[in-house]
């Protein structure tokens, strides 16, 4: 039943150890819980069914409308919230939310009270639980502190390559760079997952003594919580940020692509020779240098003389071209002046609207290259525009490879940047999510399906179609393993659609034994990934520039034993396509993610949440990837609760166990869950 709507200060258990306590005000308003004191506004809201909304304000009342990921309105859900004796309580569903007179909050669970999450003090005289530093107008670096637990293990926060999938214990950069992509979401073993409602850039501190959040500058603290396991969190949180879309069936099967291949004729010959072969393949990708300039947004056609008879070939091959779309602009652009007088870029409060050094055609060096501003609905417009007239229009081209969105700032300072949106700190991790809406809206308004692949992303980024894949890394088996937990970890920050450069990035010799090794066991992964898709910088390399490309990294590029070896991982992952559909579907409906950590689906083995070097495919494939140089043999932990069997060799193991199996250069380690009929074996 809900209260009266206001309740007047009332002394309650306060500690005079602090400097000057602070007895609160509460009110109900607007079927939201608020408390009020020293100048500080906290409003708490429910926000979808067993989840809440927090938001906290010094200097007046809460400001709507601040950039976010949450969607505009939440769904309709039912609540009650309860004042007297000087505290304050919001009860949706599962979630049960204490404030006590000081206005220290406690997430706790319905059923019992356990407590999920509680606010801490960094010190008994000052500050409390949120601090608010100015930083000026009206802009403060903002601290939310919460307790720790000796117990609790934390999964999520995006992508990021420290191999760590439990990650207690961390401090994390809340920012984007080439292969280290912030989304701060957070699942907690003890069954709430959080999300830091904030694009401003900052960090997260996972310690042993308090997890802190902190957003260098920002108007107010905004976070959303849900309680129950990591699925139901992860149902919760699509809900309230957006589910993906429904993946084209296209895009389900094999991607390749290289660094890169420069001409029409080089792209046609490669998607002949899978065809002649009789090979699986479903998009080849154009890369970058296929423009005339940087921001011009269309073929080169000394190099790519007929893209349309091109897309109309690949077509009858049944291969999708996808093209890659950068969102920086050289000053040689045909686009860019009209930009700037429209003020389309991204701005800076110091210097010139530059944010990159890079080559472009037609000039010995590089120039500086400005970005256009994803923030502001106009410079979308006219970018989707250009994209538009030039690629879908005349050609047909539907699917862009969103390449340097993080943006790619060198050097990389924030703070010098002005958005539409509001200042870099502010703003700055949105940019992103707000580049694949670009493409999301256009592409949508035409009626068409999205996907973009985007090498950077933020809380959200999933509702406009993005995939994500891992960014520019190694070539080595340490880096291989580390793709485990960075594909989990990103699965449970709401991206469903991730993938990596199979192979790796930054080199790769194709007839060096050693790397075929990495190169089969990365495949066998790939294969097993949400998204397949070949690429990278094979050598020998070549300097940065327009005339640049890579060696070869065609499947018949590394020899008759591994190329042998890779055909038959392309056509597993063609007969596993349906199933494939079938995962992404749920992600679509549900919000599940298709690449799960055991826990997700085994909640109650706590030997579970300890796994990070193997994961499940949708519910009923367990993958145990082969992560080490040599290896012919695999040990792997099956769930409790559910009956395994050897997709290779028939064999059958109760859960709860640890296995040893054998793992042949040709054999990745496959189990399937309770009698699960999928088409592994030949």
């Amino acid at each position: 039943m809900t209260q009266p709507a206001e309740n007047q200060p009332q002394q309650g258990a306060v500690s005079l150890a602090q400097s000057s306590p602070t007895i609160g005000t509460f009110r109900e308003r607007d079927g939201g819980l608020e408390w009020s004191g020293r100048q500080e506004t906290l409003r708490i809201e429910p926000w979808g069914p067993d989840a809440v909304r927090v938001r906290a304000r010094l200097g007046g009342p809460i400001i709507e409308g601040l950039p976010g990921a949450l969607l505009e309105s939440p769904p309709a859900t039912s609540s009650t919230i309860k004042i007297e004796d000087g505290q304050g309580q919001l009860t949706v569903g599962t979630l049960t939310v204490e404030v006590d007179a000081e206005g220290l909050i406690r997430f706790l669970r319905t059923e019992d009270s356990a407590e999920l999450l509680a606010e801490a003090r960094a010190h008994f005289w000052w500050p409390g639980s949120r601090l608010y530093t100015a930083v000026g107008n009206g802009h403060h670096r903002l601290e939310q502190r919460f307790a720790a637990y000796d117990d609790e293990k934390l999964y999520g926060l995006g992508q990021h390559q420290h191999g760590r999938l439990d990650q207690k214990g961390l401090v994390l950069d809340l920012v984007q760079r080439n292969a280290e992509v912030g989304i701060p979401v957070l699942s907690s073993s003890r069954g709430y997952t959080l999300l830091w409602n904030n694009p401003a850039i900052g960090r997260v501190e996972l310690a042993h003594n308090g997890t802190r959040w902190v957003a260098d500058s920002a108007r107010q603290i905004d976070y959303w919580i849900t309680a129950g396991t990591p699925a139901d969190g992860q149902r919760r949180y699509s809900a309230a940020t957006g589910r993906t879309p429904m993946m084209p069936e296209w895009a389900a099967g094999f991607w390749q692509c290289k660094l890169r291949y420069r001409t029409q004729d080089e792209l046609l010959a490669v998607a002949r020779e899978y065809k002649r072969r009789g090979l699986p393949i479903s998009a080849i990708v154009c890369d970058f240098f296929h423009w005339t300039h940087l921001g011009d947004w269309k073929f080169d056609l000394t190099e790519w003389p007929d893209p349309g008879a091109m897309v109309r070939e690949l077509e009858e091959l049944g291969i999708k071209l996808v093209v890659s779309v950068w969102p920086s602009v050289s000053p040689l652009s045909e686009n860019h002046q009209l930009m700037e007088q429209r003020g389309y870029f991204i701005g800076t409060q110091y210097g010139p609207m530059a944010h990159a050094d890079w080559p472009d055609k037609e000039v010995a060096s590089t120039v500086q290259v400005a970005f256009y501003d994803a923030t502001n609905p106009e410079a979308r417009e006219f970018m989707w525009s250009r994209v538009r007239d030039n690629y879908l229009t005349p050609y047909g081209i539907t699917a862009f490879w969103l390449d340097a969105c993080e943006p790619e700032l060198k050097p990389g300072f924030s703070e010098n940047l002005r958005y539409w949106a509001g200042p870099g700190l502010e703003v700055g991790n949105s940019y992103p999510a707000e580049n694949a809406r670009t493409f999301h809206e256009g592409l949508t308004a035409e009626g068409e399906e999205v996907i973009t692949l985007n090498r950077s992303a933020w809380a959200g980024s999933q509702r406009y179609g993005a995939a994500l894949w891992s960014g520019d890394i190694g070539t080595d088996f340490p880096t291989l393993r580390r793709q485990i937990a960075a594909g989990l970890n990103t699965a449970l920050s709401g991206i469903p659609w991730w993938n990596t450069d199979i192979g790796g990035f930054h080199g790769g010799d194709p007839s060096d034994p050693a790397y075929q090794e990495v190169m089969v066991r990365w495949f066998q992964f790939g294969a097993l990934s949400p998204l397949m898709r070949l690429h990278g910088f094979r050598d020998p390399g070549m300097p940065l520039g327009p005339e640049m490309t890579g060696g070869p990294n065609e499947v018949w590029s590394y020899g008759e034993e591994a190329g042998a070896i890779l055909e038959r991982y392309l056509r597993l992952r063609e007969r596993l396509k349906p199933y494939v559909l079938q995962v992404m579907r749920e992600a679509h409906e549900e919000g599940l993610p298709p690449m799960r950590p055991l826990f997700l689906e085994f909640p109650e083995d706590h030997a579970t949440w300890s796994v990070d070097d193997a994961y499940l495919f949708g519910g009923d494939l367990l993958v145990a990837p082969v992560l080490t140089a040599g290896a012919t043999a695999r040990t792997t932990y099956l769930p409790a609760g559910a009956t395994w069997t050897d997709a290779w060799t028939g064999e059958t193991y109760e859960g709860g166990t640890t296995v040893t199996v054998d793992a042949p250069l040709d054999r990745i380690p496959l189990f399937l869950r309770d009698g699960a009929r999928l088409p592994v074996a030949e």
